[in-house]
């Protein structure tokens, strides 16, 4: 047998295998969830282990944290109970009256928090075209501007924005930088090795892939006071990821290379395919070679691109709405990165106050066979635009 104690393990190996967890009692490959509120204190009165009540975490929580801070290549993960408890968990770390440079169009969930900060006078707000770096460099503020929020590729036109040339930006003016790459989780994106101090993922999405829990991800190359603080906010607000949904998560992870390997593959296919199709306007994807965030995108994904796209439709919003009614195999659903594929119309989902195009579809692109998928989607365009 070879000396295997100086090979470095592939991360794929590492994350398939959970870590390579063995539990010591039964030998079990699956970890068993642990779901205590609370904890008994040992003879000497000292608390056993870092959590001692269930807003500090759990095991099973710990171990979930421990797997994605080895794919961000962090030094720790912090997980809450949803993607916008996470993000609103760093926005309320920051003092009173902080400059935050945030994209005109992102999550719009995010976005809505950020502005209601923004109306009770909490943070100031500028604003810059996501992939713009050159209103991203106007946009901040010596010494004034905290954080700055990219979110590549950009929900839900898929604008690409190069995060090594934002952290200087950021780093520049003396703020952190944090990136959201829900879209491309750490198989294909890690920010924080491209300069981000705070990476970002609804861990919802692609990280447990299952669509059966909700779940966010903050994951830092280097702690600090702000971490802590973070970490604070987590603890007095109770958000902190539940047991049950941890093992769910660690059970979806153990799957991610695979899952999104195919989620690409198939995206790409599919784009391929209708880009310059008669019924559609545009195809919005940065695989594309025509995509102006191609290159970049390559850059940071190594080449996969991801799983999310849209097009926009021909004809009037309703026509665009009645594709969605229309398909057989893509689900009529909001959220993205599932085994199944979704559709949905933006506009409806993210209301009449977000700038999103009337006749833009977001689709979210699953494991199924792709030629079916095409097929689904050909099929429905036929019908909808006659």
């Amino acid at each position: 047998m070879s000396d295997q104690s100086n090979r470095k393990q592939s991360i794929v190996t590492r994350v398939a295998q959970a870590l390579h967890f063995v539990e010591a009692e039964t030998g079990a490959v699956v970890p068993a969830i642990q779901p205590a509120a609370t904890y008994a204190r040992d003879e000497n009165y000292e608390v056993r282990k870092p959590y001692w009540y269930r807003r500090d975490g759990s095991q099973t929580t710990v171990h979930a944290e421990a797997i994605i801070a080895e794919l961000e290549n962090g030094a720790e993960s912090l997980l809450f109970s949803s993607g916008m408890s996470a993000c609103t968990a760093v926005i309320e770390h920051l003092p009173t009256g902080a400059h935050v440079v945030v994209p005109k169009v992102m999550y719009h969930g995010v976005l809505q928090q950020i502005q209601n900060y923004e109306k009770n006078k909490r943070i100031t707000v500028s604003h810059y075209t996501a992939g713009n770096l050159g209103e991203l460099a106007s946009a901040v503020r010596a010494g004034e501007t905290q954080l700055v929020w990219v979110e590549t590729p950009n929900n839900p036109n898929w604008e690409v924005t190069d995060i090594a040339a934002a952290a200087e930006i950021a780093h520049e003016v003396g703020a952190k930088l944090i990136a959201d790459c829900t879209a491309t989780p750490p198989s294909m994106t890690r920010a924080l090795e491209l300069g981000a101090d705070i990476s970002f993922h609804s861990a919802t999405k692609y990280l447990n892939g299952h669509s059966d829990i909700t779940a966010g991800v903050l994951s830092v190359k280097e702690t600090g006071q702000f971490w802590d603080d973070i970490a604070m906010v987590r603890k007095l607000q109770g958000t902190v990821l539940h047991s049950q949904d941890a093992w769910l998560l660690i059970r979806g992870m153990r799957t991610l290379f695979l899952r999104v390997e195919r989620s690409c593959k198939n995206a790409m296919a599919i784009a391929m395919h209708f880009e310059g199709h008669p019924h559609i306007e545009a195809v919005l994807y940065p695989g594309l070679a025509s995509d102006l965030g191609h290159e970049v995108a390559k850059r940071q994904t190594g080449g996969q691109f991801g799983g999310m796209m849209s097009i926009i439709i021909k004809g009037t919003e309703q026509t665009a709405i009645d594709v969605t009614r229309f398909c057989e195999l893509f689900y009529p659903a909001t959220s993205l990165g599932g085994v199944e594929s979704l559709v949905e119309h933006r506009k409806t989902v993210s209301g009449e106050g977000f700038p999103v195009h009337p006749r833009l579809l977001r689709l979210s692109i699953g494991i199924e066979e792709a030629d079916d998928l095409i097929y689904d989607l050909e099929q429905a365009l036929a019908r909808a635009c006659g």
